[in-house]
């Protein structure tokens, strides 16, 4: 029998060979090894869904590419990261019972190009490939939720917990860096809130709208109307694509042009890159401009150029672009209201019952106001307002530039011996937003017994006490997992609410909130979606030219003696943009950089995040979750302490955040620093070790808000350069907010060593406090919110200042020494001189003084001289001697002179605010020593007619020491004829600014018409010359003369 090499008798199979010692016979005998399955530790992949049918029932299979779309998807180029190896478990420490380690958060990638400046958040969460939804790209079921919330259902009197829904009882607060926060107090913005970034976003109510894309009017705003370009196109790997470019020219401080191109690209996904680029940080083009194509290799690199053709001159393309990015724009809004009596808890019972109750109508009239539904011409939400057919009468109101109509349920058409009540449901069930109002003594509301795909958020509204005088009420909320929290936040136990205009503003913001988060919910969010795609698909199809891309016309005019565009003037050209620039960083609350700081807790994890700095605002945005987790005005910032890769900084009343940044050592810091530089009035923080005397004190007096008030002389103190007017921010590692002041005082005294992290006065002594704590100061102030002074009168003295110098918001104390104990002279500044990054004032935003302010008139509080800051009390002699016949002649002294003359100045002053705001920014220096003077005058008056308060009955003023005989050494009061004087010739010197004002506007618009008619002139010459040039040139070759350059 043969012998195989396999085996015996077969080639398959053979005998066994013989045992051996030798080990390398065995090693060749042994038979090979299947291979072994990788094992990594990268997490397991989402299960797809299995299939139903056929012989491949069970299985989960990748999607097969069906189109070239979707195999040149499926194949990218090799430039691109491979995917990486699926991970079987997440930590080997776990498999050991051992605790799993943590891994370390990374910095999130950052948008190319590297200075672009981003007009709004949407933009600097726009991807080139954004991740599908259900894998956390986007605004999931956690996003902007408590994950505590989601994971317990937590019930009450008003609500019961139900799977699917998160409950809000009150106290939840608003989700921010680390965790919950306490919500926001006016002036500052909730997270939710902040949209645009390069425009200063106000808050003028006491809630605002939250969840709104109102960068969504970019294309409106600078676009709509001007000369741009459009590009539309079919991309492999995006879809349908539409660009819109826009070349601008602005004048610099130095009086040079800048020139920087505004950039929309829209993609299938819902968020859009709006913003601007500077030529100084592109790289240098030829004389004749910037081409197309090199603008959008630098500015968007994933996307395919030869894919683009250039939109057509139809104006239905601007018209369709307009409601392509303002379809999320919507200011009608329709509310359900459901009604449920005492005892009643299920969805029939509630549309069942036919008459109000009424509890139900003191809430109904509290919220809007009925309307008679026949005729009715403003929003009326699908109802029919011409036969009545569903119903005669309907809830309509107005709330913050919003139309709401309310789908009343007992005020839809009832239907008897129908449970349903379809007619009622068919208005109330498509309401996303929907209003439970409960009766006391009704059954918890539960959210699953409503039957509906579009209710997505319920408000559960319970009155307490209804029909009286004491009538309050509690909320409660109900949403689904996938809509994102909204505010206003709920107080601790959901009220109770007082029924005043303020819960009706409560409640109203809370509804038009809930509506525009439910926009981010899956549902939802994929029918935008479809609806975008559509709009592109349209536009790349139908609307375009065969114009490539390539042979688009360039954005600048052309030149013929133009050189090669400079390099940039300064090596921080590309921090100046009023954009926000972008660096991605890892985040925490707390400040670290500095020796001792305050260590982490459970909540203080890092977290990865985009830093966001423009012109108005700070901002951390978290792209995994698609929200924003910090905001804060960059006039709120206060200081910065920083290493090589950390920052922390400072903000409102000291409160602190760190981050730590990626790359080289110092770079990104570095960068970060000089943009807080140009976009703040903060400055570098000082660390101070601060060692104690003989006798163990440290030598310096602080204040409960940490400003230092004396430092003594010759002490350690004074060694290492602390001054009055200075701040402690931190205390042996601890920010000042957290300590609080009698923790603080108590370490001061306490701790062995101290260590303090100062923020230095400004550059006159004056101690440093951000824009949210002067607006607070402000309205604590009695004249500002109209309470009299007893005692203490405070008059408004407006003081003018150049155009040209910087703007700021003065609080000052003429009496009390310089330092924080007396409120010294504060100032904010809202816009910068020669260097001014926005073009914009931020003074919207400032704490409400007089009407028609404008941002070159300050308003100066400024107190009667009373040598101490603190109110004296009148002995009780003088109390016996002012009597009611003193009070009377002092109010009788000249009644006529105040009633005339007192409205007259307070007019004058209001139109010197009017002028001002005609004026603009270019205003003479002698219209405004005019005006200074105006002033002036005004602020005499004024101060006079409050002095005649105090006027004993001999006409002398009383002075607050209480002795009669100072009387004669106080000042006069000016006599009723010289008042009525000045101000008969302030009203002569108001009406010759006004005249001078006119000519000096008509001479303006003759002077920019010149200018104009120059610039068609210079226009046409150049166009003249080229085509000189031109003909010149065909005329040589045609006569056969050898070519020449033309220079």
């Amino acid at each position: 029998m043969p012998m195989w090499a396999g085996g015996v008798g077969s080639p398959r199979r053979g005998m066994a060979p013989a045992p051996t010692d030798d080990l390398f016979a065995r090693k060749l005998r042994q038979p090979a090894r299947p291979p072994l399955t990788p094992h990594t530790f990268e997490p397991r992949p989402a299960r797809g869904p299995l299939l139903r049918s056929g012989s491949d029932a069970g299985e989960v299979r990748p999607p097969t590419p069906a189109s070239p779309r979707a195999r040149a998807h499926s194949h990218e180029d090799a430039s691109r990261p491979a995917a990486t190896p699926t991970r079987l478990f997440t930590d080997p420490l776990a498999l050991l019972g051992l605790p799993a380690e943590e891994p370390e958060p990374t910095f999130p990638p950052v948008l190319e190009p590297r200075w672009f400046a981003h007009y709004d958040v949407q933009s600097l969460l726009f991807d080139w490939a954004p991740r599908p939804r259900g894998t956390g790209s986007h605004t999931e079921a956690n996003s902007g939720t408590l994950a505590l919330a989601e994971d317990q259902i937590t019930t009450s009197d008003l609500l019961l917990g139900a799977t699917g829904f998160v409950s809000e009882l009150g106290g939840e607060g608003e989700l921010g860096l680390g965790g919950p926060v306490s919500p926001p107090v006016p002036p500052a913005l909730p997270n939710a809130a902040v949209s645009v970034l390069e425009e200063p976003q106000t808050r003028t109510t006491a809630y605002s709208l939250e969840h709104a894309d109102l960068g969504a009017g970019y294309y409106r705003k600078y676009f709509y109307g001007k000369e741009h370009q459009n590009f539309f196109g079919l991309d492999e790997a995006l879809g349908p694509v539409a660009v819109s470019l826009r070349r601008e020219e602005k004048e610099g401080s130095g009086g040079g042009t800048l020139h920087s191109y505004r950039v929309i690209v829209r993609t299938t996904q819902l968020r859009t890159l709006r913003g601007t680029i500077s030529e100084d940080a592109l790289p240098p083009g030829p004389p004749r401009g910037l081409s197309p194509r090199k603008l959008l290799e630098h500015v968007a690199p994933r996307l395919s150029p030869t894919c683009l053709r250039l939109g057509s001159a139809s104006p239905k393309v601007p018209r369709t672009l307009l409601t392509l990015d303002e379809q999320v724009l919507s200011f009608q809004r329709k509310v359900g209201i459901l009604y449920c009596r005492a005892g009643q808890g299920s969805e029939e019972e509630m549309y069942n019952n036919q008459e109000a109750g009424a509890a139900f109508m003191q809430f109904l009239t509290l919220l809007g106001d009925v309307v008679r539904l026949k005729g009715f011409e403003s929003y009326r939400a699908q109802l029919d307002t011409k036969t009545d057919s569903t119903g005669t009468h309907s809830l309509y109101t107005t709330y913050q530039d919003h139309e709401i109509m309310f789908h009343v349920s007992t005020m839809l058409p009832y239907t008897p011996n129908n449970q349903q009540q379809l007619l009622r449901k068919r208005h109330i069930g498509n309401d996303i937003v929907t209003i439970v109002f409960q009766e006391p003594g009704s059954k918890p509301f539960c959210p699953t017994t409503i039957r509906s795909h579009f209710q997505h958020v319920f408000l559960v509204v319970r009155a307490h006490a209804p029909c009286t005088p004491h009538t309050s009420y509690r909320v409660a909320v109900s949403r689904t997992q996938d809509t994102p929290a909204f505010g206003p936040a709920l107080p601790e136990g959901g009220g109770p609410f007082a029924a005043n205009a303020d819960f009706r503003a409560f409640l109203l913001a809370k509804a038009l909130n809930g509506e525009q988060a439910a926009g981010h919910a899956r549902q939802f969010h994929a029918m935008a979606t479809r609806t975008r795609q559509q709009y592109l698909q349209d536009l790349a199809t139908n609307e375009v030219t065969t114009t490539s891309l390539d042979s688009a016309s360039r954005f600048g005019l052309p030149s013929l003696g133009g050189r090669r565009r400079a390099t940039p003037r300064s090596p921080g050209a590309e921090l100046q943009a009023a954009g926000a620039l972008m660096w991605g960083v890892r985040a925490a609350p707390g400040a670290r950089v500095a020796a001792g700081a305050e260590t982490s807790g459970p909540d203080d994890a890092e977290v990865p995040c985009l830093l966001g700095i423009s012109a108005e605002t700070l901002v951390l945005v978290a792209p995994r979750e698609g929200r924003v987790v910090f905001n804060c005005a960059c006039r709120d910032v206060l200081a910065w302490t920083f290493s090589e890769h950390q920052l922390d900084l400072y903000h409102g009343r000291g409160e602190a955040i760190t981050l730590r940044l990626d790359g080289p050592p110092g770079q990104a810091v570095g960068e970060v620093v000089a943009r807080l530089q140009l976009v703040s009035r903060g400055c570098e923080t000082r660390e101070l070790a601060l060692p104690r005397d003989g006798q163990g004190r440290l030598g310096f007096e602080v204040d409960e808000e940490g400003f230092i008030t004396h430092v003594e002389r010759f002490t350690f103190a004074e060694t290492t350069g602390l001054r009055p007017g200075a701040r402690l921010l931190r205390v042996c590692g601890q920010t000042l907010p957290k300590l609080g002041p009698e923790a603080a005082a108590q370490m001061l005294r306490s701790a062995p060593k101290v260590c303090v992290t100062v923020l230095p006065p400004d550059e006159s002594g004056r101690p440093r406090r951000s824009f949210s704590e002067l607006y607070m100061l402000s309205l604590k102030e009695p004249s500002r919110r109209g309470a009299p002074e007893p005692v203490q009168e405070e008059t408004v003295k407006l003081v003018t200042l150049p155009t040209k110098q910087l703007l700021h918001f003065c609080l000052k104390d003429s009496s009390s020494p310089p330092g924080p104990g007396g409120l010294p002279e504060e100032r904010t500044e809202f816009l910068h001189s020669h260097n001014s990054l926005s073009p914009r004032s931020s003074m919207s935003d400032e704490a409400p003084v007089l009407p028609n302010t404008t941002p070159d008139l300050l308003l100066v509080t400024t107190p009667n001289p009373s040598g101490t800051g603190t109110h004296r009390e009148t002995p009780p002699s003088q109390d016996l001697s002012g009597g009611p016949s003193s009070h009377e002649d002092t109010s009788d002294s000249a009644p006529e002179l105040r009633a005339s003359i007192l409205p007259r100045t307070l007019s004058l002053r209001n139109s010197i605010s009017k002028i001002m705001s005609e004026a603009g920014s270019e205003t003479l220096e002698d219209e405004w020593q005019s005006i200074s003077e105006i002033a002036s005058t005004c602020n005499t008056i004024l101060e006079s007619l409050s002095r005649e308060v105090s006027l004993s009955p001999t006409g002398q003023p009383i002075p607050e020491s209480g002795d009669p005989k100072e009387a004669s050494k106080c000042d006069s009061e000016p006599e009723p004829g010289s008042l009525s004087e000045k101000v008969s010739h302030l009203e002569s010197m108001l009406r010759k600014l006004q005249e001078d004002l006119q000519r000096e506007k008509a001479d303006r618009a003759a002077l920019e018409e010149e200018v104009r008619s120059l610039r068609h002139n210079n226009q046409r010459l150049l166009a003249e010359s080229e085509n000189a040039a031109t003909r010149l040139l065909l005329a040589s070759k045609q006569l056969g003369s050898p070519t020449t350059d033309l220079v």
